[in-house]
C-alpha cells in the first residue's frame, strides 16, 4: 500500500495527465450527452438557494446536479491530494523562471502557489485586495463575458469544434501573456513587493 501512495503521490507525466483530463470530453459525452464546465456549477448553485424568480437562474438545476457532484468531486479529491498524497520535495523551477519570480519578491517554491501572495496573512492587506478580491472579481467577470470557463472553453469547446470557443481560448492566452509580461511587474510593485 505504501509504495502504491508512493507512485500516486509523485508527480504525473504530461502525457499521462493530459489524455486523462482529454477523455473526460468523450467519457461524458457518451455517457450522458453532458458538457464539461466547471463556471457553470456557480450558477447550479445559485438557481439551488435564490428563490427569487431572476430569470437568469430560473430553469431547472436538478438536471445538472451531476456537475455539482463533479465540483464536489474536485474539492475532495484536492483536499485528499494536499492532504495526505502531496510531494515532500521542493518545486523544481527553472532557473530563468527563479530569477524571473526572484525580481518580483517571489523566493519561496514549497507550495503550488506562491506563499508571499496566497496566505492567509495577506487576505486583508492590499496584496489580499488585489489577488483575491479584485483578481476574483476580474476571473468571475470574464468567465461570464466569455460565456465559459477556461476548462469548458479550451477542453470542451475546442475538442467539440466549437468556433467561439476556440476564440475565447485565444484570448484567455492573450490576456495571460499581456498580464505576465507587461501588467504584473507594475502591479507587484504597487501593492508592495
Amino acid at each position: 500500500m505504501n509504495e502504491f501512495i508512493e507512485w500516486v503521490s509523485q508527480p504525473w507525466p504530461w502525457y499521462v495527465a493530459g489524455p486523462l483530463i482529454g477523455l473526460t470530453v468523450p467519457a461524458l459525452l457518451i455517457l450522458g450527452n453532458k458538457t464539461f464546465g466547471i463556471s457553470s456549477s456557480l450558477r447550479h448553485v445559485c438557481a439551488m438557494c435564490v428563490p427569487a424568480g431572476i430569470p437568469f437562474f430560473t430553469y431547472n438545476w436538478k438536471k445538472e446536479i451531476w456537475n455539482l457532484l463533479f465540483v464536489i468531486g474536485i474539492l475532495i479529491g484536492g483536499f485528499v491530494a494536499t492532504s495526505y498524497l502531496s510531494n515532500p520535495e521542493i518545486i523544481k523551477i527553472s532557473e530563468a523562471t527563479q530569477s524571473d519570480l526572484a525580481a518580483l519578491g517571489i523566493t519561496d517554491y514549497s507550495s503550488l502557489l506562491p506563499v508571499e501572495i496566497f496566505s492567509w496573512e495577506n487576505l486583508f492587506t492590499a496584496k489580499g485586495l488585489v489577488f483575491f478580491v479584485i483578481g476574483g472579481f476580474l476571473v468571475g467577470f470574464g468567465t461570464r463575458y466569455a460565456g465559459g470557463c477556461t476548462s469548458g472553453h479550451a477542453i470542451m469547446g475546442i475538442s467539440s469544434l466549437q468556433w467561439p470557443s476556440l476564440v475565447a481560448t485565444i484570448f484567455f492566452m492573450i490576456g495571460g501573456f499581456f498580464m505576465t509580461h507587461l501588467l504584473l511587474e507594475p502591479l507587484m510593485k504597487i501593492v508592495g513587493f
